[in-house]
């Protein structure tokens, strides 16, 4: 199990990892999610070894983790890390950058490997292609497979689809986190984008200014986030003053529905076509909302709406 406790790192004067805490059970994914700059990098870097803490502890089954103040090469033989420098050998093949680290006693075990791995990351059309003549996402995909060789018990993976079209995003995220789960692997992705954490996170940790603000599992956090910050990880989100209610309350476009009469007015702005639906912007009590509705609707209409019941219990 990857213990953290307290951690704290400042660049200089700057904090950018403020009293951080958290466990990671062997085999289990993390999701860390954050704005730019809220220290969702640096948080990996520090539990790989990559930077020196003065306050706080990485462990692993009850052994304290060493940073670089302690080790000449930083790193553990258990752990793996891929920043979003892929460090590939650019004038070798594919296979032979997935193969550098595989021993090579045993040729018929590392073709083999190098193969399953290949498959991982939809790369088997590019076996024999030189890595510098790939594209970007392509090399994201080979640094992908290149980490996942030697069969770590962690695996830190930082923006790990960044470059790679939606097209193959989909497909190789399902490949890649049913591959690790069904090795027992454990995962922490540092990560901009919802899908990554809440289709496949056994856990979600989102920070920000470099603190933690909500742990949580994906459909907790989806139902009931503590904050406007933190829904809105998950797509667009309203912040609304219900009357007779003391505070505000946060309602997802698919919690507010248009209907043919009801005492909430408002006036549409403007549609825009969203995967198979349509996301209107509207203008209720002053403020800008968005709701999902099944057509376009004409800009300066007048509308009804109604606000998810469920919702606003759940969120009171």
């Amino acid at each position: 199990m990857l213990n953290v406790q307290k951690v704290t790192f400042a660049y200089t004067k700057r904090e950018v990892v403020k009293d951080v805490s958290f466990f990671a059970n062997k085999g289990e994914y993390i999701a860390i999610i954050g704005e730019s700059g809220c220290g969702k990098s640096t948080l990996l870097e520090i539990i790989y070894g990559l930077l020196h803490i003065d306050q706080g502890v990485v462990s692993w089954d009850g052994i304290k983790l060493l940073g670089p103040n302690h080790y000449l090469i930083p790193g553990e033989p258990f752990m793996k890390y891929l920043s979003q420098d892929f460090d590939l050998m650019p004038f070798t093949t594919v296979e032979e950058n997935i193969g550098k680290f595989l021993p090579n006693r045993f040729p018929k075990k590392k073709r083999e490997r190098t193969a399953e791995l290949l498959e991982v990351v939809d790369m088997v059309p590019f076996a024999k292609t030189k890595v510098k003549n790939l594209s970007g996402g392509q090399k994201q995909r080979v640094a992908l497979a290149r980490v996942l060789a030697k069969e770590p018990e962690l695996l830190l993976l930082d923006e790990p689809f960044s470059h790679i079209d939606n097209f193959r995003k989909n497909n190789l995220r399902r490949k890649l986190f049913s591959y690790l789960k069904s090795k027992n692997i454990g995962c922490l992705v540092a990560t901009h984008d919802s899908t990554d954490a809440l289709s496949f996170a056994d856990k979600i940790l989102v920070m920000k200014e470099g603190r933690l603000v909500s742990v949580d599992t994906p459909q907790n956090l989806y139902q009931n986030p503590k904050s406007k910050y933190v829904a809105s990880f998950f797509g667009d989100v309203n912040e609304i003053k219900i009357p007779k209610l003391e505070n505000k309350i946060l309602l997802y476009p698919d919690e507010i529905k248009c209907v043919e009469k009801s005492a909430i007015k408002a006036v549409v702005k403007h549609s825009f076509f969203k995967e198979g639906l349509f996301l209107v912007e509207a203008l209720y009590n002053k403020q800008t909302i968005f709701f999902n509705h099944s057509k376009a609707l004409e800009t300066s209409a007048e509308i009804c709406l109604e606000f998810s019941t469920e919702a606003i219990q759940k969120r009171t």
